[in-house]
């Protein structure tokens, strides 16, 4: 769904995790979410009578469910699923965006998270929320891989930690090198977690 397919309130949803993602919680201000969603600025109030606050628990909520489901258009993308392919596939989604679009903006939902720690209960508990709806599907696919299930919530954990870490670094360093580096050593210790039917 593009951006004007949807209806105000998805768009101020989706802009404010857009803004949070490049200029953090704090610069983020609800009449340039109304802006950059095109929608009247009336309507803030109208659909986030909690504010602030619930329109970026909201965007926060949005973003780990977005990356929660890109997980089935990387794995329908492999040829032959494994967790280092998967794992690839997420890190280029951040590599191409950085090598095309410049380093300009992060994870909304780490941004939301580094901002509001000693806040907000409610955006950090948005925050924990959207991780678990991203872990659970990355969790998911390594168990469908052979990773016993003991084994693929810590590995999903691991996955998105290191690919968080790498996002950080790679803007700070302006270089994707970060990036590149958490998929090739990571790669191999994903695989080696799959358990060969006997």
């Amino acid at each position: 769904m593009t951006q004007s397919q949807r209806g105000p309130r998805e768009r101020m949803v989706f802009s404010a995790a857009q803004l949070i993602r490049r200029d953090g919680v704090g610069a983020t201000g609800m009449r340039a979410v109304a802006a950059h969603a095109q929608a009247p600025r009336g309507s803030l109030q109208h659909y986030f009578p909690g504010g602030k606050e619930q329109l970026v628990n909201e965007a926060v909520a949005w973003a780990g469910g977005y990356a929660g489901r890109r997980v089935a258009r990387f794995l329908a993308g492999l040829a032959e699923p494994t967790p280092s392919g998967l794992f690839a596939a997420m890190v280029r989604q951040w590599t191409d965006e950085y090598e095309t679009a410049g380093f300009a903006s992060g994870c909304p939902v780490a941004a939301a998270t580094v901002e509001c720690a000693t806040s907000g209960d409610s955006t950090r508990d948005a925050a924990a929320a959207a991780f678990a709806t991203w872990r659970e599907p990355v969790a998911g696919a390594l168990t469908d891989m052979g990773v016993p299930a003991g084994r693929a919530e810590p590995l999903a954990t691991l996955m998105i930690s290191a690919l968080e870490g790498a996002i950080l670094m790679a803007r700070a360093e302006r270089d994707v090198r970060p990036l590149t580096t958490v998929a090739q050593e990571l790669g191999p210790l994903l695989d080696a977690a799959v358990v060969s039917p006997s």
